[in-house]
């Protein structure tokens, strides 16, 4: 007997098919006009267009294609950057192979904007190289096997300010070869790759670096070429290209600076680079341009100073700071507060009250800065900042920057696994990732995936900070952080935090929370506090602190930990007890996780080599939230 279709294709599941006729009879609709429209959706995230999803990233990486990177011999290029980036394995410089745990979602391959790709020219032998003097007498070092003289030679003119190629010819190739990779190796929804590129600055050999991140593809990118500290050392010059650039084709870049500890007070300064005091048409064209800040990369996390935060007894970690970026100059004490996040986001306080715009109003971010192609933050799966600090048997010996007053070299055991930025956006695209870095709903991790989220409202309650829809109501009565929080409404006592910290799920364990605020004291002092908001193992705060250590399990001899302390999620509800309304005020999150064994502790047991005495063993990574900013009216 021949069977219908219908009945071959559902008796597999005890399913009775109706005849056609039959089907089309049945009315699976309310009568008509009983229910001509819904009124509410049974899915309670109809409507919902608020960010659902949190991407990491690197916005600062460097391949073969930086000149500091491959005239010193590093060979890994663009190719390999964005392999490597979105999971694949790649052979590192000394021939290990090397691999993610998990695939990053976006990466800004941020190249050196000077002599961008001079170093592989060489190696092609490409003519446009020959084009100058200085390009056939580097070629030649090169080819004769003295790459190391031509890099030095390179070196010393551009700490001059020089630029010995002086090619728009070998720019445009370099920069063609730039944008097509980006746009090749863009998988919208799934992996996000930037255009962008590194500016260089160093004026007097103090860091005033910025990485320019594009949000448009080689299409309009190609209608310039990167900006470079050849062109000028001076922000304010760079900002200027950006406006061209935005006037000229419609597109939008932004900016992201970094090390203000090797700045030498430069990157937060009170005056401009040419010397003027800050105006309020500075304050907006800094802030228009550059909405975050860069706090925490290998080469040091700048949330923090132990001299400018005395009562922070997590201020001292992963510090980086016995001179500028050269070694031409120390540290000088009083140079500190204008080189770290913490006191420039309360200084920014009073230059709003005075200027009427808050020039230091950044978001917070991390990044790696590596030079290798290789993202790595993990301690157990760091492979250097440069490719002459890769894992070795004799990598903490080695020195990165060997600086004109040898006190001030910056070895590899100074340097950090670190960091990631975490983004809270609606898909992983291009648009959805820079427009969320716009509007400062980021944050920084210094290498682990920590996923942290805080939002500041009026009448937040306690008990919402375990709420499934925890996010509907940050938003809807809230704020998230990147934000503004405006003069409260009538009856309400102080603002209220919700935040909520989920360790990396191949991490360690969770400490605390705790809220950073600072404000400018009556007599125009800078202020500041923190308050530990929630507490793993059940410890209660009391004067305003967790009740004792979390512990520590870390065997530094075997490089272990356990996850058998601290906590995978903590959450917490927090009003300000020192909250008043007409003072200005600056708070953001940050969220400690359980000591673990730093990359110092995995080469030790890696390489059965003993480290020197002094050397930190261990570490305690950490994420911070971008600031939310209380602003009375008026």
């Amino acid at each position: 007997m021949e069977r219908s279709p219908c009945f071959r294709l559902f008796s597999a599941i005890a399913l009775t098919c109706l005849p056609a006729t039959a089907l089309l009879a049945q009315d699976l609709r309310p009568p008509e006009g009983e229910n001509t429209a819904i009124q509410k959706s049974y899915s309670p995230f109809v409507g919902q267009d608020f960010p659902q999803n949190v991407y990491f990233g690197d916005t600062h990486l460097h391949s073969s294609w930086s000149t500091d990177a491959g005239m010193a011999g590093a060979t890994l290029g663009p190719e390999e950057a964005y392999r490597f980036s979105r999971g694949e394995e790649v052979i590192s410089h000394l021939g290990y192979p090397v691999k993610l745990n998990r695939p990053l979602d976006f990466i800004v391959l941020a190249d050196h904007a000077e002599n961008f790709g001079l170093a592989e020219f060489i190696r092609q032998d490409a003519p446009v190289v020959q084009d100058t003097e200085k390009g056939r007498e580097w070629y030649k070092l090169v080819k004769s096997g003295k790459g190391y003289d031509a890099f030095i030679d390179w070196l010393r003119l551009t700490a001059e300010g020089t630029d010995g190629i002086d090619s728009i010819k070998m720019q445009r190739i370099a920069w063609d070869s730039a944008t097509t990779r980006a746009d090749h190796f863009y998988q919208p929804g799934v992996f996000t790759t930037f255009v962008g590129f590194e500016w260089t600055s160093q004026p007097k050999g103090n860091n005033l670096h910025r990485v320019v991140v594009f949000r448009d593809g080689k299409e309009r990118a190609m209608n310039v070429v990167p900006f470079s500290a050849y062109d000028s050392d001076d922000p304010e010059a760079l900002w200027k290209y950006m406006q061209a650039y935005e006037d000229e084709t419609g597109g939008s870049m932004l900016a992201i600076p970094h090390n203000g500890n090797l700045s030498n007070g430069f990157m937060f300064d009170d005056v401009t680079l040419s010397g003027d005091e800050l105006d309020a048409d500075y304050a907006k064209r800094r802030m228009r341009w550059e909405p975050l800040y860069e706090m925490t990369q290998a080469k040091g996390t700048g949330e923090a100073h132990p001299l400018v935060s005395p009562d922070d007894e997590f201020a001292g970690q992963e510090l980086l700071d016995a001179g500028n970026i050269t070694g031409s100059e120390p540290k000088e004490p009083d140079m500190l507060p204008r080189e770290y996040a913490r006191p420039a986001l309360i200084r920014g306080l009073a230059y709003e009250e005075e200027l009427g715009v808050n020039p230091f109003k950044f978001g917070m971010i991390g990044a790696t800065d590596n030079h290798t192609a290789l993202p790595t933050t993990r301690e157990d799966n760091w492979f250097g900042k440069a490719h002459i600090v890769e894992p070795s048997k004799h990598r903490f010996e080695d020195v990165l920057i060997e600086a004109e007053n040898p006190e001030l070299n910056i070895y590899a055991t100074d340097l950090s696994a670190a960091g990631l930025m975490g983004v809270w956006a609606t898909e992983n695209t291009r648009e959805a990732i820079f427009d969320a870095m716009l509007r400062k709903e980021v944050f920084a991790t210094t290498g682990s995936r920590i996923r942290l989220r805080m939002f500041a409202g009026w009448d937040f309650e306690p008990e919402e900070a375990q709420l499934a829809d925890f996010a509907t109501q940050g938003y809807s009565r809230g704020v998230p952080m990147g934000s503004d929080l405006r003069t409260a409404p009538d009856g309400a006592k102080a603002p209220t935090f919700l935040v909520r910290a989920l360790r990396d799920p191949d991490g360690a364990n969770l400490d605390r929370i705790q809220m950073v605020k600072g404000w400018i004291g009556t007599d125009g002092e800078t202020m500041e506090k923190i308050w530990d908001v929630a507490c793993a193992d059940g410890r209660e705060v009391s004067d305003d602190r967790c009740d004792g250590d979390v512990g520590n399990t870390v065997n530094v001899a075997e490089a272990t930990y356990t996850n058998n302390i601290g906590d995978a999620f903590l959450a917490g509800h927090w009003m300000d007890p020192d909250f008043d309304p007409d003072q200005r005020a600056v708070y953001y999150i940050r969220v400690l996780e359980i000591p673990t064994p730093r990359w110092t502790a995995y080469d030790a047991k890696f390489f059965d080599v003993e480290m020197p005495e002094g050397t930190a063993m261990e570490v305690i990574d950490r994420a911070y939230s971008s600031p939310i900013w209380y602003t009375p009216e008026g």
